[in-house]
């Protein structure tokens, strides 16, 4: 088991789900991304950290970094977003091509350019 299927599986039962399509959308994203916990999040890494998760109170929150939130605001202003976070609401379906695309851009612009 990877370090973020043990920390998905840690969370509540009712959002396990999600949080599973939500990795299981990153990998398509980046297959050759490695899985690692940092800062206590699910961590995607290649020779840095690409991109985590985290599963809070009312919503799932993604960390792709603050360039790629500038980089992507047309298409997140759906969604509440601050420097370098989106959050996703628990009560809806993840934005998979969205997130593909975000997980895509931040591999190839690892510094955010």
């Amino acid at each position: 088991m990877t370090p973020i299927e043990e920390y998905i599986h840690s969370c509540p039962e009712e959002h396990q789900a999600q949080l599973f399509e939500l990795r299981d959308t990153i990998l398509k994203a980046g297959p050759s991304l490695k899985e690692i916990i940092s800062w206590g999040m699910p961590t995607f890494f290649l020779s840095k950290p690409v991109i985590h998760f985290a599963l809070l109170k009312a919503h799932i929150g993604l960390y792709p970094g603050p360039q790629a939130v500038t980089r992507f605001k047309e298409e997140l202003s759906g969604f509440k977003t601050s420097k370098g976070a989106v959050q996703f609401p628990l009560d809806k379906p993840l934005p998979q091509k969205l997130i593909m695309d975000i997980t895509r851009w931040s591999i190839e612009n690892p510094d955010g350019k």
